[in-house]
């Protein structure tokens, strides 16, 4: 065992190690049965229940990889107690995926959120042993345990609180935990994550949920061949399907350049806005599922819900990587394009073959914002 010493931020060629891509792999799972839940709930028509369930599962999801992400930038030693507490989460993620079914079907989060806490628990652990090797941060190091501790404490408390509460005080709990690093590196001084790993954690993230939506139009072709379906109406939803998914991708990973060592204020825009990047990703994956089910007659929704349910989540996914990334501040025309783009996402929610002219739309905007951005450098 070696003494935890917070990693250099400027160390040259950091990038994950097998270790975190093995932990994203268990988020793969988790990830896919909340977008899988999503996809039934709104073939099903219970849309509000379904949302509000996503949501409350994808929440520890998310903040539980970007917390061990943030922690491994700043202290991953790599050693034997790092990946056996390391380990210790990976048994809490696959935990907390294994609940997702009874907390969308009925409401029932006592494994999600034990499998929660005990990722959380080995979170506690690790920063102890940070604590200890890194006397000049313990003040920061201090506030991460104490406010895990405490947050840890509400997420049991609410197993046994009034079910009509229960929404409240989840709001309640998860606005702690956001603050919890805000509290903790006002402190004093900050923890040495490094930004070019960071960033890159990020961008593989975006992958795991952008797998999602190539997942469910892998499916649409399976299920429109299987059923005989695989005419022009299907044949536009699977190209539509093929278009959204590469526009986000070549969306987010277009000329990246993450400012996010500029200040504090900064740092946690860039951090916590990936929450609807990655959720309105996912949920992008459930939409177009929802779509070739509606395409099929196997759904009870309307055809105006089931478009909602790709269009809603891809303006929010195009809106939230335009403010995330700063990439609103640009006058001109291509925000104007942008706006425009957003008019037709939703407007498709009236239109047939939604989710090609969405395709299309976002496709467009991409290849006029491409066309520009050369003419400007040339």
């Amino acid at each position: 065992m070696v003494p935890m010493q917070p990693r250099s931020p400027v160390e040259v060629h950091r990038a994950s190690t097998p270790l975190e891509l093995l932990f994203d792999l268990v988020f793969v799972v988790a990830v896919a049965l909340a977008s899988a839940r999503l996809h039934h709930g709104i073939v099903e028509n219970h849309v509000g229940h379904a949302i509000v369930s996503f949501v409350m599962v994808f929440f520890p999801i998310w903040w539980a990889w970007m917390n061990f992400s943030w922690f491994a930038s700043a202290y991953d030693t790599d050693d034997v107690p790092y990946r056996l507490l390391t380990m210790l989460q990976l048994a809490g993620a696959l935990t907390l995926a294994a609940g997702v079914p009874s907390a969308f079907e009925t409401q029932d989060f006592l494994v999600s959120t034990l499998g929660y806490v005990l990722m959380r628990i080995a979170l506690v652990l690790q920063w102890s042993r940070a604590w200890r090797a890194d006397p000049p941060r313990r003040k920061v190091i201090a506030r991460y345990i104490i406010g895990l501790i405490l947050a840890q404490s509400g997420w049991l408390a609410l197993l046994v609180l009034p079910p009509s509460i229960k929404m409240i005080g989840f709001i309640t709990l998860a606005t702690l935990e956001l603050f919890i690093p805000y509290w903790a590196e006002s402190a004093g001084q900050s923890t040495p994550w490094h930004p070019e790993h960071i960033v890159e954690r990020y961008g593989l993230f975006t992958i795991i949920v952008l797998g999602e939506s190539i997942l469910s139009a892998s499916m649409a072709i399976q299920a429109a061949m299987k059923a005989g379906a695989l005419d022009a109406k299907m044949l536009y939803l699977i190209a539509g399907g093929v278009l959204i998914v590469f526009s986000m991708w070549w969306s987010y990973f277009q000329q990246v350049e993450h400012k996010i060592t500029e200040s504090m204020r900064n740092l946690f825009f860039w951090g916590y806005g990936h929450f609807f990047i990655f959720a309105s990703a996912a949920a992008v994956g459930a939409g177009i599922a929802a779509s070739v089910d509606a395409a099929l007659g196997l759904t009870q929704a309307s055809q105006q819900v089931t478009n909602a349910a790709i269009a809603l989540p891809a303006a929010i996914f195009s809106l939230s990587l335009g403010l995330v990334h700063g990439r609103l501040r640009q006058a001109g025309p291509v925000r104007k394009a942008f706006c425009l783009m957003m008019l037709a996402i939703v407007s498709t929610i009236w239109l047939d073959s939604a989710v090609f002219w969405i395709g299309v739309s976002m496709a467009t905007y991409l290849g006029f914002k491409l066309a520009v951005n050369r003419s400007i450098t040339v």
